[in-house]
């Protein structure tokens, strides 16, 4: 009879916990609202979405990347930190696909360019996280501002890695796209590799 007591307890905790779980979940990562921009265009992180503008300083500290310059091109806008090991461990994906998909002809697009998001708060390990990895791309930018940076705080990034593919038109296509995933959502738009 106890052991039916204890069991019955147990399982309402562990549904409660659940429970709680699932709403602070739900709540916690809720995207940011769209707006509209001064054209009348929906921006937001939403599939559909205008993407937000982003605008931040290189590993030097010696000019302003947009994320605006790469309008025409496909764009995977990638955020992760040097101290993150699912996103180091993602990083070869990136290099990969940036590899491929850099020389490749699409249809409607000038390429495809990574703009990686950097969460870091030491210049030192970022840039070491970049040369460690092969990151080939010129598009890395920081605010060094951790979990309070900016870009995060824009697009609702809460964990990482967490990626958001653009279309040629800046809007967002795909998200969080990992592994095979994103070579498969780029194969959709190649004309010839």
């Amino acid at each position: 009879m106890e052991f039916r007591t204890i069991m019955s307890k147990t399982r309402i905790a562990t549904i409660t916990v659940v429970a709680l779980l699932a709403i602070y979940g739900f709540t916690n990562r809720a995207e940011p609202a769209p707006t509209n921009d001064a054209a009348g265009e929906q921006v937001g992180t939403g599939i559909g979405n205008k993407a937000p503008e982003l605008a931040f300083m290189d590993p030097d500290s010696t000019k302003v990347l947009k994320l605006s310059e790469l309008k025409g091109k496909y764009v995977l806008i990638d955020f992760w930190a040097s101290w993150c090991r699912p996103c180091r461990m993602e990083n070869p994906n990136v290099v990969s696909a940036y590899k491929k998909y850099s020389k490749a002809k699409f249809s409607d697009a000038k390429g495809f360019e990574v703009y990686s998001v950097s969460l870091d708060r030491s210049r030192d390990a970022w840039k070491g996280a970049i040369a460690q990895d092969g990151l080939l791309w010129k598009y890395h930018v920081s605010d060094l501002g951790f979990w309070q940076s900016k870009g995060a705080q824009l697009y609702g990034v809460n964990s990482i890695p967490m990626s958001f593919l653009v279309d040629p038109n800046g809007v967002i296509i795909a998200k969080n796209l990992r592994g095979m995933a994103l070579h498969q959502e780029l194969d959709k738009h190649v004309k010839s590799l």
